[in-house]
């Protein structure tokens, strides 16, 4: 059975068991209706996902993956901050008249910085030195720009990524890990979204850098299941996990740049049905 199901099933039981209420508090999200949204939250929540052994994609219900990929190359391949280069309407909220969100996500992506080997963006820092320097401590991004946050039109939810390689005994190749860090996570609309994007990343630089895929570690300072959203995650969770599907990555392509939505796949991928109409606080 799905392993990423089973851990998402803990980390949810354990926020409506454990974790805290921000009812009666002056919170920022609201619902469209101008009701405050209020959340059940757990403080550093940790998951961990070994990529070598399962794409950690929900079988509980369906997650896009193609969606999930494109938005990501939104951010690291493209590195743009414009909701017309995305195929998806999950940014329009934030979107100004001309569809730009500001100073943020892919915008800090494209930022090129000084460095002694020259002038790189952070993920061309990224693939340089996990191409020419692996064993490196300090592979990492990180797009919680304080002097640009007045410009951005939502701050980052997922701003940092922190790359770590290993050598497995026997192995010829070297193994990439990541950590994922998130300051705050809707756990019902984003947590296997963001978890999904992210295993995709980690796959594609693995590949065009000639490495095995490792764990994906995933850190959430506050994770949280919105007021309207607990009935949805109490069905969820009750759900029986179905087989973990098989990931599949296009072998030919060797440059970053050139991965599209097309070139991932997953097959066997078997799943309950899809949770509809589900409001997304704002």
């Amino acid at each position: 059975m799905s392993l990423a199901d089973q851990i998402f099933i803990n980390m949810c039981q354990d926020i409506l068991d454990h974790g805290t209420s921000t009812e009666g508090e002056k919170v920022r999200p609201h619902w469209p209706d101008g009701t405050p949204a209020y959340t059940i939250k757990q403080f550093g929540v940790v998951n961990r996902y070994d990529l070598s052994k399962e794409f950690p994609i929900l079988t509980l219900r369906k997650t896009a993956l193609k969606s999930c990929t494109d938005e990501m190359l939104w951010i690291w391949q493209k590195k743009s901050n414009n909701i017309h280069d995305l195929k998806s309407s999950v940014w329009d909220e934030w979107a100004d008249e001309e569809g730009s969100i500001g100073k943020a996500y892919g915008y800090q992506m494209s930022v090129k910085h000084q460095y002694k080997e020259g002038m790189f963006d952070q993920v061309d820092r990224v693939i340089y030195d996990l191409k020419h320097n692996p064993f490196s401590r300090r592979i990492m991004t990180n797009i919680y720009v304080h002097q640009d946050l007045h410009e951005m039109n939502l701050y980052p939810c997922a701003y940092s990524m922190t790359f770590n390689v290993t050598q497995k005994p026997g192995h010829d190749k070297l193994t990439l890990n990541a950590i994922l860090n998130q300051r705050s996570q809707d756990i019902l609309a984003a947590n296997n979204w963001n978890v999904v994007q992210y295993s995709v990343l980690v796959h594609m630089l693995a590949q065009v850098c000639d490495m095995e895929v490792g764990e994906l570690v995933h850190v959430i300072a506050d994770a949280h299941i919105y007021d309207r959203h607990i009935p949805f995650i109490k069905e969820l969770i009750q759900r029986e996990p179905l087989p973990a599907p098989k990931f599949w990555l296009n072998p030919e392509i060797k440059d970053f740049y050139q991965f599209t939505r097309d070139d991932v796949r997953v097959e066997g991928y078997e799943t309950h049905p899809q949770i509809k109409d589900i409001p997304i606080a704002i």
